[in-house]
């Protein structure tokens, strides 16, 4: 059998990450044990949670995208592959844990990286004190999965559903750089269209601008404490298409100026000053997946640099404005400007991720200020055992030098936001919480 390397991409999310900034994604799924169907089950599984961790146990062993370990190889110099995990144990993946409070303990989980000798992901069953209701804390190395690619794999762990594909349209292809060139042999053309890209794309995060009027709040200090506090918030969707119809825009233009409404309203109750001039740089990751193609292992993904205008005291001219923005970054395509940026790991060799991982981690500061991240999900209804999701709250990597990352998804006329933060930089992440909240509130008034 060929070995299978990891892409230049995934490489890269293996070889940055540290003991204090885990490179995996999570997702925070609450459950309705209501409905939990114990009939495949023994007397000894007491309660909803204990036969869900069961439930995910032995499925798990099922998905060979679950059972597949990352390995240094001798060739290329640098680099890594896949294989089979031959002592492949559940118990080392799927955990059940008795907490008080189910949420406040995803944040410790989060921060605690994942093993890396064995399959790269974990599950975390909560029970709380309530017996209706648990949790299942979803963790997946970002080398592993991206967003679409970590729905995949937990979609097949629950009840069987319609299958989890990719974005329903696709993405626009920018014109090839330097089609002209096709006359030249196939390698070499591809090699300076790619030489070409890089440098497009190296020039527009020049263009981009360093760090300017960046709140202190989005900055930890010394890299950060390597803790982390998790919230989340629900929001009803058909306020955010109310606004949408009514000033325009998408729903993602929206849910993006929730955020900078939101930063604004948090910074000034906190006594803060608001920056004035070009707000914060926030990554908008972008997925390259073709429509159809379903969700493969791994990344295909690119993304947009937008400014946050949060000094704009306005909410509909804020709204304008991320509209404008995101329509430029739209019209340059995912694959030429500045938030681009992770399609450069395609013209590093391998030894170049390996050395220079570390390097690349501690400067993602310089490349943007916030992560701001949409995963769509499908709109049937999750189920494990019988038992109905009601929520799931999307929960980002946080980069070192940065408090703060938002991941945002629409599930069952639902808005849900998860948000990730160094605990020690922003010990009232509720604060930020509740003036999402606000925000919302304030934009369907201006709207009404």
């Amino acid at each position: 059998m060929a070995t299978e390397h990891l892409s230049p991409l995934d490489l890269a999310f293996w070889r940055i990450e540290s003991a204090d900034h885990p490179m995996h994604l999570g997702a925070l799924a609450v459950f309705d044990a209501s409905a939990f169907d114990a009939s495949a089950f023994d007397a000894s599984a007491v309660d909803a949670a204990s036969m869900a961790a069961r439930l995910l146990a032995a499925r798990c062993a099922q998905v060979p995208g679950l059972r597949r370990r990352i390995h240094d190889v001798l060739v290329p110099v640098g680099a890594a592959a896949w294989a089979a995990d031959e002592d492949f144990d559940a118990a080392r993946h799927v955990f059940l844990v008795r907490t008080s409070d189910p949420r406040a303990a995803a944040g410790p989980l989060m921060a605690r990286p994942l093993a890396r000798d064995r399959p790269p992901w974990e599950a975390h069953v909560l029970a709380g004190p309530d017996p209706r209701s648990f949790a299942v804390l979803f963790k997946f190395h970002h080398a592993l999965a991206d967003g679409l690619a970590a729905l995949a794999l937990a979609a097949s762990l629950f009840d069987e559903g319609p299958p989890v594909r990719g974005p329903a349209r696709p993405l626009p292809e920018p014109p090839a750089a330097g089609s002209r060139l096709r006359s030249l042999p196939g390698v070499l053309a591809a090699r300076l269209q790619g030489v070409g890209q890089a440098l497009e794309i190296g020039a527009a995060m020049a263009r981009s601008g360093l760090p300017l009027a960046v709140p202190s709040a989005l900055t930890a200090v010394a890299g950060g404490t390597g803790t982390r506090a998790v919230a989340g918030l629900a929001l009803d969707l058909d306020d955010v298409n109310r606004i949408r119809k009514v000033a325009g825009g998408t729903v993602n233009d929206v849910l993006i100026t929730l955020v900078a409404g939101a930063l604004r309203r948090w910074l000034a109750g906190r006594g803060d000053a608001v920056p004035e001039g070009p707000g914060p740089r926030a990554l908008i990751p972008v997925s390259r997946r073709r429509p159809g193609a379903g969700a493969k292992y791994g990344n295909r993904l690119s993304g947009y640099l937008l400014r946050l205008p949060i000094e704009e005291p306005d909410p509909l001219r804020r709204l304008e404005r991320v509209r404008t923005g995101m329509d430029r970054n739209k019209e340059v395509g995912p694959a030429r400007g500045a938030g681009a940026v992770a399609l450069l790991a395609d013209h590093v060799h391998p030894l170049g991720h390996r050395l220079g991982g570390p390097l690349v981690a501690q400067s993602a500061r310089l490349l943007f200020d916030i992560l701001v991240t949409s995963v769509p999900l499908p709109g049937f209804t999750f189920t494990l055992g019988g038992s109905r999701v009601r929520e799931v709250y999307p929960l980002a990597p946080l980069a070192r030098g940065h408090a703060l990352a938002v991941a945002v998804s629409t599930y069952k006329d639902t808005v849900h936001y998860g948000l990730v933060a160094d605990a020690g930089a922003v010990p009232d992440l509720g604060a930020l919480v509740e003036a999402l909240r606000v925000e919302l509130e304030e934009l369907v008034e201006e709207v009404s």
